[in-house]
Protein backbone atom coordinates (compact mmCIF):
# COMPACT_ATOMS: atom_id res chain seq x y z
CA UNK A 1 0.00 0.00 0.00
CA UNK A 2 1.69 3.21 -1.14
CA UNK A 3 1.35 6.67 0.39
CA UNK A 4 1.22 10.03 -1.37
CA UNK A 5 1.05 13.22 0.67
CA UNK A 6 2.48 15.84 -1.72
CA UNK A 7 -0.02 17.89 -3.73
CA UNK A 8 2.55 18.34 -6.52
CA UNK A 9 2.92 14.57 -7.04
CA UNK A 10 2.53 13.62 -10.71
CA UNK A 11 -0.31 11.16 -10.06
CA UNK A 12 -2.15 13.82 -8.06
CA UNK A 13 -1.73 16.27 -10.95
CA UNK A 14 -3.06 13.73 -13.45
CA UNK A 15 -6.03 13.01 -11.18
CA UNK A 16 -6.87 16.72 -10.84
CA UNK A 17 -7.09 16.96 -14.64
CA UNK A 18 -10.10 14.62 -14.55
CA UNK A 19 -12.13 17.51 -13.14
CA UNK A 20 -12.22 18.74 -16.77
CA UNK A 21 -14.29 17.02 -19.43
CA UNK A 22 -11.59 17.12 -22.13
CA UNK A 23 -9.28 15.03 -19.95
CA UNK A 24 -12.08 12.65 -18.91
CA UNK A 25 -12.88 12.11 -22.58
CA UNK A 26 -9.22 11.71 -23.52
CA UNK A 27 -8.40 9.21 -20.78
CA UNK A 28 -11.85 7.53 -20.54
CA UNK A 29 -11.68 8.01 -16.78
CA UNK A 30 -13.68 9.91 -14.16
CA UNK A 31 -13.74 10.82 -10.47
CA UNK A 32 -15.73 9.07 -7.75
CA UNK A 33 -16.01 11.03 -4.51
CA UNK A 34 -16.96 9.46 -1.19
CA UNK A 35 -17.66 5.96 0.04
CA UNK A 36 -21.15 5.50 -1.47
CA UNK A 37 -20.09 6.44 -5.00
CA UNK A 38 -16.99 4.24 -4.85
CA UNK A 39 -18.83 1.30 -3.30
CA UNK A 40 -21.79 1.45 -5.73
CA UNK A 41 -19.48 1.78 -8.74
CA UNK A 42 -17.42 -1.20 -7.63
CA UNK A 43 -20.55 -3.31 -7.04
CA UNK A 44 -21.84 -2.34 -10.50
CA UNK A 45 -18.66 -3.64 -12.11
CA UNK A 46 -16.97 -0.31 -12.81
CA UNK A 47 -13.21 -0.79 -13.06
CA UNK A 48 -11.46 1.19 -10.31
CA UNK A 49 -7.95 2.33 -11.16
CA UNK A 50 -6.95 3.74 -7.77
CA UNK A 51 -8.46 5.15 -4.58
CA UNK A 52 -6.94 8.00 -2.60
CA UNK A 53 -7.96 7.29 1.01
CA UNK A 54 -7.40 9.47 4.06
CA UNK A 55 -4.94 7.64 6.27
CA UNK A 56 -6.78 5.88 9.08
CA UNK A 57 -9.86 5.06 6.95
CA UNK A 58 -8.33 2.38 4.73
CA UNK A 59 -10.10 -0.56 6.44
CA UNK A 60 -13.45 0.75 5.18
CA UNK A 61 -12.18 0.36 1.61
CA UNK A 62 -10.84 -3.17 1.93
CA UNK A 63 -12.89 -4.23 -1.13
CA UNK A 64 -10.40 -2.24 -3.26
CA UNK A 65 -7.44 -2.94 -1.03
CA UNK A 66 -4.95 -3.37 -3.87
CA UNK A 67 -5.97 0.03 -5.34
CA UNK A 68 -5.63 2.12 -2.17
CA UNK A 69 -3.26 5.06 -1.99
CA UNK A 70 -2.96 6.46 1.52
CA UNK A 71 -3.05 10.23 1.60
CA UNK A 72 -3.85 13.36 3.63
CA UNK A 73 -6.51 16.09 3.65
CA UNK A 74 -4.40 18.44 1.51
CA UNK A 75 -4.26 15.96 -1.39
CA UNK A 76 -7.95 15.09 -1.08
CA UNK A 77 -8.83 18.79 -1.14
CA UNK A 78 -6.74 19.16 -4.29
CA UNK A 79 -8.37 16.33 -6.24
CA UNK A 80 -11.93 16.64 -4.93
CA UNK A 81 -14.53 18.93 -6.54
CA UNK A 82 -16.50 19.46 -3.33
CA UNK A 83 -16.04 22.32 -0.87
CA UNK A 84 -15.51 19.83 1.95
CA UNK A 85 -13.47 16.94 0.55
CA UNK A 86 -14.57 13.36 1.36
CA UNK A 87 -12.39 10.76 3.03
CA UNK A 88 -11.72 9.09 -0.33
CA UNK A 89 -11.59 9.94 -4.03
CA UNK A 90 -11.26 7.22 -6.67
CA UNK A 91 -10.47 7.15 -10.37
CA UNK A 92 -12.81 4.92 -12.35
CA UNK A 93 -12.86 3.76 -15.99
CA UNK A 94 -15.85 5.08 -17.93
CA UNK A 95 -18.44 2.54 -19.05
CA UNK A 96 -20.01 2.98 -22.46
CA UNK A 97 -23.32 1.68 -23.76
CA UNK A 98 -24.35 1.32 -27.40
CA UNK A 99 -27.62 1.20 -29.30
CA UNK A 100 -27.51 -2.59 -28.96
CA UNK A 101 -28.21 -2.14 -25.24
CA UNK A 102 -31.65 -0.74 -26.17
CA UNK A 103 -32.79 -4.02 -27.73
CA UNK A 104 -35.69 -5.56 -25.87
CA UNK A 105 -36.33 -2.50 -23.71
CA UNK A 106 -39.93 -1.71 -22.77
CA UNK A 107 -39.63 1.49 -20.70
CA UNK A 108 -37.20 4.09 -22.01
CA UNK A 109 -36.67 7.69 -20.90
CA UNK A 110 -35.39 10.21 -23.44
CA UNK A 111 -33.78 13.47 -22.29
CA UNK A 112 -33.16 16.19 -24.86
CA UNK A 113 -30.50 18.89 -24.39
CA UNK A 114 -30.34 18.54 -20.61
CA UNK A 115 -27.36 20.63 -19.54
CA UNK A 116 -27.99 21.06 -15.81
CA UNK A 117 -25.74 18.51 -14.11
CA UNK A 118 -27.75 18.25 -10.92
CA UNK A 119 -30.97 17.71 -12.84
CA UNK A 120 -29.37 15.11 -15.09
CA UNK A 121 -28.01 13.07 -12.20
CA UNK A 122 -31.29 13.26 -10.30
CA UNK A 123 -33.32 12.19 -13.35
CA UNK A 124 -31.02 9.20 -13.86
CA UNK A 125 -31.63 8.24 -10.23
CA UNK A 126 -35.38 8.71 -10.73
CA UNK A 127 -35.40 6.59 -13.89
CA UNK A 128 -33.79 3.72 -11.99
CA UNK A 129 -36.20 4.13 -9.07
CA UNK A 130 -39.28 3.84 -11.27
CA UNK A 131 -38.15 0.89 -13.36
CA UNK A 132 -36.86 2.39 -16.60
CA UNK A 133 -34.93 -0.08 -18.75
CA UNK A 134 -32.67 2.57 -20.28
CA UNK A 135 -32.11 6.31 -20.66
CA UNK A 136 -31.37 7.99 -23.98
CA UNK A 137 -29.48 11.28 -24.02
CA UNK A 138 -30.44 13.07 -27.23
CA UNK A 139 -28.87 16.23 -28.60
CA UNK A 140 -26.41 18.25 -26.52
CA UNK A 141 -26.73 16.83 -23.02
CA UNK A 142 -24.29 17.35 -20.17
CA UNK A 143 -21.54 14.86 -19.40
CA UNK A 144 -22.82 12.10 -17.13
CA UNK A 145 -19.27 11.62 -15.84
CA UNK A 146 -19.01 15.17 -14.54
CA UNK A 147 -18.40 14.82 -10.76
CA UNK A 148 -21.57 16.79 -9.96
CA UNK A 149 -23.70 14.47 -12.07
CA UNK A 150 -22.02 11.40 -10.56
CA UNK A 151 -22.78 12.73 -7.05
CA UNK A 152 -26.40 13.68 -7.78
CA UNK A 153 -27.14 10.25 -9.26
CA UNK A 154 -26.29 8.83 -5.80
CA UNK A 155 -24.79 5.58 -7.04
CA UNK A 156 -27.44 4.90 -9.70
CA UNK A 157 -25.44 5.97 -12.74
CA UNK A 158 -24.48 2.42 -13.75
CA UNK A 159 -27.65 0.49 -12.92
CA UNK A 160 -29.26 0.92 -16.35
CA UNK A 161 -27.82 1.69 -19.80
CA UNK A 162 -27.40 5.37 -20.66
CA UNK A 163 -27.07 5.72 -24.44
CA UNK A 164 -26.09 8.86 -26.36
CA UNK A 165 -27.89 9.41 -29.67
CA UNK A 166 -27.45 12.53 -31.80
CA UNK A 167 -28.83 11.36 -35.15
CA UNK A 168 -32.59 11.80 -35.52
CA UNK A 169 -32.72 9.25 -38.31
CA UNK A 170 -31.25 6.62 -36.02
CA UNK A 171 -33.67 7.59 -33.27
CA UNK A 172 -36.59 7.00 -35.63
CA UNK A 173 -35.29 3.56 -36.58
CA UNK A 174 -34.69 2.50 -32.97
CA UNK A 175 -38.08 3.61 -31.65
CA UNK A 176 -40.39 3.26 -34.64
CA UNK A 177 -42.44 0.56 -32.87
CA UNK A 178 -42.67 2.34 -29.50
CA UNK A 179 -45.46 4.51 -28.17
CA UNK A 180 -43.61 7.84 -28.04
CA UNK A 181 -44.92 10.24 -25.42
CA UNK A 182 -44.01 13.94 -25.45
CA UNK A 183 -44.33 15.68 -22.08
CA UNK A 184 -45.60 19.18 -22.86
CA UNK A 185 -47.11 21.97 -20.74
CA UNK A 186 -49.64 22.70 -23.51
CA UNK A 187 -50.76 19.11 -24.13
CA UNK A 188 -54.50 18.49 -23.99
CA UNK A 189 -54.28 15.08 -22.31
CA UNK A 190 -53.85 15.05 -18.52
CA UNK A 191 -51.45 12.64 -16.88
CA UNK A 192 -54.08 11.56 -14.34
CA UNK A 193 -56.24 10.03 -17.07
CA UNK A 194 -53.45 8.94 -19.40
CA UNK A 195 -52.28 5.41 -20.19
CA UNK A 196 -50.26 3.92 -23.01
CA UNK A 197 -49.21 0.39 -23.89
CA UNK A 198 -45.65 -0.86 -23.81
CA UNK A 199 -43.11 -0.41 -25.25
CA UNK A 200 -42.88 3.23 -24.19
CA UNK A 201 -40.49 6.06 -24.97
CA UNK A 202 -41.19 8.99 -22.63
CA UNK A 203 -39.53 12.21 -23.81
CA UNK A 204 -38.50 15.21 -21.71
CA UNK A 205 -36.93 18.48 -22.81
CA UNK A 206 -34.87 20.97 -20.84
CA UNK A 207 -36.56 23.46 -18.52
CA UNK A 208 -35.37 26.38 -20.64
CA UNK A 209 -36.25 25.05 -24.10
CA UNK A 210 -38.66 22.13 -23.69
CA UNK A 211 -38.85 19.48 -26.38
CA UNK A 212 -37.81 20.42 -29.92
CA UNK A 213 -40.35 20.56 -32.73
CA UNK A 214 -38.52 17.58 -34.21
CA UNK A 215 -39.32 15.38 -31.21
CA UNK A 216 -42.83 16.77 -30.80
CA UNK A 217 -43.47 15.76 -34.39
CA UNK A 218 -42.00 12.33 -33.68
CA UNK A 219 -44.35 11.75 -30.73
CA UNK A 220 -47.37 9.49 -31.05
CA UNK A 221 -49.05 11.18 -28.08
CA UNK A 222 -48.72 14.15 -25.72
CA UNK A 223 -49.38 14.57 -22.00
CA UNK A 224 -49.08 17.19 -19.28
CA UNK A 225 -49.10 17.18 -15.49
CA UNK A 226 -52.18 18.83 -14.04
CA UNK A 227 -51.29 21.44 -11.40
CA UNK A 228 -52.49 24.65 -9.79
CA UNK A 229 -53.10 27.44 -12.29
CA UNK A 230 -50.78 29.84 -10.46
CA UNK A 231 -47.79 27.51 -10.97
CA UNK A 232 -46.24 27.71 -14.42
CA UNK A 233 -44.03 24.61 -14.31
CA UNK A 234 -42.13 22.10 -12.20
CA UNK A 235 -38.44 21.39 -11.93
CA UNK A 236 -37.40 18.82 -14.55
CA UNK A 237 -36.42 16.13 -12.06
CA UNK A 238 -39.72 16.56 -10.19
CA UNK A 239 -41.68 16.37 -13.45
CA UNK A 240 -39.85 13.19 -14.40
CA UNK A 241 -40.63 11.61 -11.04
CA UNK A 242 -44.34 12.36 -11.34
CA UNK A 243 -44.65 11.21 -14.95
CA UNK A 244 -42.53 8.06 -14.62
CA UNK A 245 -44.38 6.97 -11.49
CA UNK A 246 -47.68 7.20 -13.36
CA UNK A 247 -46.38 5.70 -16.60
CA UNK A 248 -44.19 2.90 -15.27
CA UNK A 249 -45.58 2.01 -11.82
CA UNK A 250 -49.29 2.80 -11.44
Amino acid sequence: MIEITAVNNNLVKETVKLQQRKYRDKENKFLLEGFKSIDEAYRAGIEIENVFVLKGHETKYSFVNDKIILTNEAVLKKISTTETPPEAVAVGIQKYYSEEDLQGTQKVVLLENIRDLGNLGTVLRTAVAFGADAVVLYGECADIYNPKCVRSSVGNLWKIPVVNIKNFGQLKILFSKYNRIATLPRAKKMLREFSAALPLLVMFGSEAEGLSDELIGFATDEVKIEMAENVESLNLSVSCAVVLYKMFIV
